[in-house]
């Protein structure tokens, strides 16, 4: 499912909510995840999980294409962690 369905679903569930309204939601949260994110500080959601950021190493890795070595440095990354409640929800 991609956000253009998530929208529509939710629409369709709940008739009194425009899919304007739905759509201008989903991207207000996932703009404030993503701001959150990017200050480095973790967004906790009950009952569904928790995203925070995750720092990788400066490694040296290789071309594949050709071999030679290539050092990458470090990022971030995002992460996200399933809550209890989410992973018995699944395996019910």
């Amino acid at each position: 499912m991609n956000k253009s369905d998530l929208v529509k679903k939710i629409e369709e569930k709940e008739a009194f909510i425009s899919q304007e309204d739905v759509k201008l939601s989903i991207d207000l949260i996932i703009d404030f995840i993503s701001e959150t994110l990017r200050i480095s500080q973790r967004v906790e959601v009950r009952n569904f999980g928790t995203f925070s950021t995750r720092t990788r190493d400066k490694r040296i890795s290789r071309n594949p294409k050709t071999g030679s070595p290539i050092l990458v440095q470090s990022k971030s990354h995002a992460y996200f962690r399933a809550s209890k409640f989410l992973k018995e929800t699944l395996n019910k």
